[in-house]
């Protein structure tokens, strides 16, 4: 591990990139040397908060800042719809790359960057934060107990925010999608969606690839449901349209229910036990009970940035969430909109 500090640029000031900046200005590895957003009062904002540090660059445009003499790290937090270029630019350059999720729009982009950041030894890590939270590791090893699986489902609604670049299953879904594969150890070979458009029928905010993606608008509501090679399914609700808040997941077996609910603050972790047993002509309940389950309280984006530091530092290190973990939720992501396209239609995930 080198001695000198890592220097990052952080490319979007937005909701998600106010996060970064708080998380790398406060690493004791990393040096924030730019930050970069097309929004002039972001920037101010920005400016505030960094105590008035006046030796990192603000600019509106990446192109100000890839000329930097010295720029190790980027980190994107811009819409989706640019990811592709901006980390082109960014491993061409050199930099490792840590970006929001999605990795991009288009599953083949996705590993055209996972083999350019391999043949350039740099690291291509993306924030699925999901991945990295307490109680997603503490259910990881929880899950024996539900059992023989049998189903899932899963409920994240809120009113906004509303995004102008993808719609509400590319925003929202991919963090029920990492939990699922997480918890089951495995990834789906099918999938189907079907959904509502009220807000943005028309795009304005996409290049070329999102408006393949969307060619009838931005959809508030979905519904998907992904089918594993085990036969588990796991049905998703999703809508930023409902101000009925829920972060809620659950997966169902013959022993019990492990349900993760991000709104339970002090019990956030439970498993629901419980089974049905035959007594003459009767199905009764049996061994009911609930066990609330110890989870750590570490900043998920904290340790997302820890491990993209720490990969850097130690390039032998378990990337966790690469380029080609990313690529294939895009390929998931993917099948869901060809199917959300055609009326629900089931669609393959080779």
């Amino acid at each position: 591990m080198s001695d000198r500090s890592i220097s990052i640029a952080i490319l979007g000031a937005g909701r998600w990139g106010v996060h970064l900046i708080r998380n790398f200005v406060r690493h004791p590895r990393t040096r924030v040397v730019a930050v970069v957003d097309p929004h002039p009062e972001r920037l101010a904002e920005v400016r505030s908060r960094l105590d008035e540090d006046s030796s990192v660059l603000l600019a509106t445009d990446w192109q100000q800042v890839e000329k930097l003499r010295v720029l190790d790290a980027v980190a994107i937090a811009t819409p989706a719809s640019t990811h592709y270029e901006l980390i082109l630019s960014a491993l061409k350059r050199n930099c490792h790359v840590l970006a929001e999720k999605p990795l991009t729009l288009d599953p083949r982009q996705c590993v055209e960057l996972a083999d350019l950041a391999r043949q350039r030894d740099r690291r291509l890590f993306v924030d699925h934060t999901y991945l990295f939270h307490p109680a997603v590791s503490a259910g990881k090893e929880a899950i024996a107990r539900v059992g023989s699986l049998r189903y899932g489902y899963a409920t994240r609604t809120h009113l906004g925010p509303v995004r102008g670049d993808v719609d509400a299953l590319w925003d929202l879904a991919i963090h029920d999608l990492v939990i699922f594969n997480t918890w089951l150890g495995q990834t789906p070979v099918s999938a189907r969606a079907t959904g509502q458009i009220w807000l943005q029928p028309q795009m304005t905010e996409a290049d070329a690839v999102a408006r393949s993606l969307y060619p009838q608008g931005l959809a508030d509501l979905v519904w998907a449901t992904v089918t594993y090679g085990s036969g588990f399914q796991g049905c998703i609700h999703l809508c930023w349209s409902n101000p009925d808040k829920q972060r809620r997941l659950a997966v169902v077996g013959d022993r019990g229910t492990l349900i993760f609910d991000e709104m339970a603050r002090e019990a956030p972790l439970t498993f629901k036990r419980g089974r049905l047993e035959r007594r003459g002509d009767r199905w009764s309940p049996d061994d009911e009970g609930t066990e609330i389950i110890p989870v750590g309280t570490d900043e998920p984006l904290a340790q997302v940035c820890d491990r993209f530091v720490r990969w850097i530092d130690d390039p032998a290190a378990i990337a966790t969430s690469d380029g080609a973990f990313a690529a294939k939720l895009v390929e998931i992501l993917n099948a869901l909109t060809l199917s959300l396209q055609e009326g629900g239609r089931e669609v393959s995930i080779s």
